[in-house]
């Protein structure tokens, strides 16, 4: 299989589904004749032109309210935020439109939009430009949350995502866009809410999603060398819908279990996960069940601070360690 980057692969999941259905279409700022703030959408307005990669005003309000009134009319917008941050100021056209319309319709009317853009720290570009948003998304009924940690996850993920006909909210991360990974060259689709198992393991569970769980392959890499401590990493994947049965599986058979995400602790994905092991399988824990987050304060600017204001495989290892 040939080695691409996460932009490529978005890039060719997006061609991929304008190619088999002619209602896809991309939106958002620059993303067409500029090829899209970080190159994901290269060369696709060239090829499908102005009609299907429109560049938008910058109004996430305006051009959010339109692609989900577009989705309500049978197009399948894609959506590109420049920031997931900016995403604030189109909570209204999100939350109350996109996320109700099916319920408030009776089922009448469905809701297929994607939108998608970089949803992390650790660029250094302020705190007004670097949140982590899937907590609070994944908390309104009607919303489906995607973070993928590879190239390979985002293309099967886009592409289901493209074809699901529920609001999708597709969490990337601006350091993953240009790592390279295996990508089939072959069509394949991965559904929503069906974990991964990145790592096997027998000792602890480590459960995470985005770029956390690539911390967590490193963390559980060091832990096998170092300290002869076999750690399983599940990549969550999907948010919501979520796949509960794996995380019960895998922390049925380690007995120990740590979160590492890249958001912040309170009201967290993490949380919630903890509480659904400790309801449902806490006869079989050993230890407590923790979690490892960003630090509980606005993104630092400072390059070296931001640096460890997130998860480290090392902190990671040393959160094992109290429990192994």
């Amino acid at each position: 299989m040939p080695l691409i980057e996460y932009r490529d692969a978005l890039n060719q999941a997006f061609d991929e589904e304008m190619t088999r259905d002619e209602n896809v279409v991309l939106m958002g700022e620059e993303v067409a004749e500029y090829n899209g703030a970080y190159k994901v959408t290269k060369g696709l307005w060239k090829k499908w032109g102005s009609k299907r990669v429109v560049d938008t005003p910058i109004s996430e309000a305006g051009f959010i309210g339109m692609g989900v009134g577009a989705s309500m009319l049978g197009i399948r917008p894609v959506m590109e935020l420049m920031f997931w941050s900016f995403a604030a100021v189109a909570w209204d056209q999100i939350i109350n439109n996109a996320a109700q319309v099916r319920y408030m319709s009776g089922g009448l009317i469905n809701c297929p939009i994607v939108i998608r853009g970089p949803a992390n720290g650790g660029t250094n570009v302020g705190a007004t430009h670097s949140h982590n948003h899937e907590s609070f998304l994944a908390n309104i009924p009607g919303l489906k949350v995607v973070c993928p940690a590879t190239a390979y996850d985002a293309k099967g993920l886009m592409k289901t995502a493209i074809r699901d006909n529920d609001p999708v909210m597709f969490m990337e991360n601006t350091l993953l866009y240009g790592e390279k990974w295996e990508v089939p060259e072959e069509e394949y689709l991965i559904p929503l809410g069906k974990a991964d198992i990145k790592r096997e393991g027998t000792d602890i569970t480590l459960i995470a999603h985005g770029r956390a769980a690539l911390t967590a392959c490193t963390a559980a890499d060091i832990l096998a060398a170092e300290h002869n401590i076999s750690a399983e990493v599940i990549d969550l994947r999907s948010i919501r819908p979520l796949d509960e049965d794996a995380i019960l599986e895998s922390v049925s058979k380690t007995h120990r279990a740590i979160y590492i995400e890249e958001a912040k602790p309170f009201c967290g994905v993490g949380a919630q996960i903890s509480s659904m092991i400790m309801e449902k399988i806490f006869d079989e824990l050993d230890a407590p069940v923790l979690r490892i987050t960003s630090i509980d304060a606005p993104a630092i600017y400072s390059p070296e601070l931001e640096k460890r204001q997130l998860p480290r495989p090392l902190d990671v290892v040393e959160k094992v360690l109290s429990i192994c």
